[in-house]
């Protein structure tokens, strides 16, 4: 069994904001805490909204914290990302042949592809925080689709359906029904992964199943008719555990700062049986 870490929307800013949860000290937790319990994953994939204004100190302040990492990962992009300052604070990334971050990730129960969903710069729609799947993009995706036998987990900032949320529908990827109408074409998608609603939300859509993760910086409350897409609620932060096995996919997520899990363990009668008396 394969499993595979998942954190999404970072907001990392180059200065922190009055009044706004510390994203870097979200963030260095929730790397402390994945280095403790989850050391036996694969890797960690984060998917977008890396930096909350694209800025360059904030790629480079997300790159100095990324150093305490004891896995491997796979960084995307989001609506609040800008593509050239992240490849420049991260060289050893190289971009596909058009210039999207994107990558594929073999293991051996499925093939994990991670898409570039961003937008822009520059922005070929008016409203920037859209997503977008260009025709090169979508084109990769083709390829990444029909190079393997085995099933395939796709990885996207944003989530191509609507969520019920009608300032994250506004904002949605675009495009999505035909989105569908292709993966479905291939016929091997087994889980698509998303971010951006800042939201722990799970389902399926026209039969392929769907896992959504919770921001570590705040989270969308349950208003749903609202159009206000920067409400947020300081609920507590998480990130998502994919245990992949060739069964198919359970997702968790873990709000990593409620629970002493030592404490939990320490106290267990398991636990205190199994110690040598």
């Amino acid at each position: 069994m394969s499993r595979v870490v998942v954190l999404t929307d970072l907001h990392i800013r180059a200065e922190p904001e009055p009044g706004k949860p510390d994203a870097d000290a979200r963030l260095l937790s929730a790397i402390d805490h994945i280095n403790r319990y989850q050391s036996d994953a694969d890797l960690v994939i984060v998917t977008g909204d890396l930096a909350h204004s694209g800025e360059r100190a904030a790629y480079d302040k997300l790159a100095s914290h990324l150093t305490r990492l004891a896995l491997p990962h796979v960084l995307m992009l989001g609506n609040h990302d800008n593509r050239a300052a992240f490849l420049d604070a991260f060289p050893q990334i190289s971009p596909d042949e058009n210039g999207h971050v994107q990558q594929v990730v073999d293991l051996p129960e499925a093939r994990l592809i991670c898409l570039d969903t961003l937008n822009g710069p520059p922005y070929s729609y008016p409203f920037s925080h859209l997503g977008v799947l260009c025709a090169e993009r979508l084109a990769w995706l083709d390829a990444a689709l029909s190079g393997t036998d085995r099933p395939c987990i796709l990885f996207m900032h944003h989530p191509a359906h609507k969520t019920g949320f009608a300032a994250m529908d506004a904002i949605m990827l675009m495009h999505g029904p035909a989105f569908y109408d292709r993966i479905l074409a291939h016929g091997n998608v087994a889980h698509i992964v998303c971010g951006h609603v800042h939201r722990t939300i799970s389902g399926s859509h026209r039969g392929v199943p769907f896992s959504i993760f919770k921001s570590l910086v705040g989270q969308m409350p349950m208003l749903f008719d609202l159009m206000d897409f920067h409400m947020e609620t300081d609920e507590p932060p998480a990130y998502g555990l994919l245990m992949i096995s060739d069964d198919g996919v359970v997702a968790h997520s873990e709000d990593f700062g409620l629970t002493d899990l030592d404490a939990l363990r320490a106290a267990s009668p398991q636990n205190a049986s199994s110690q040598p008396k």
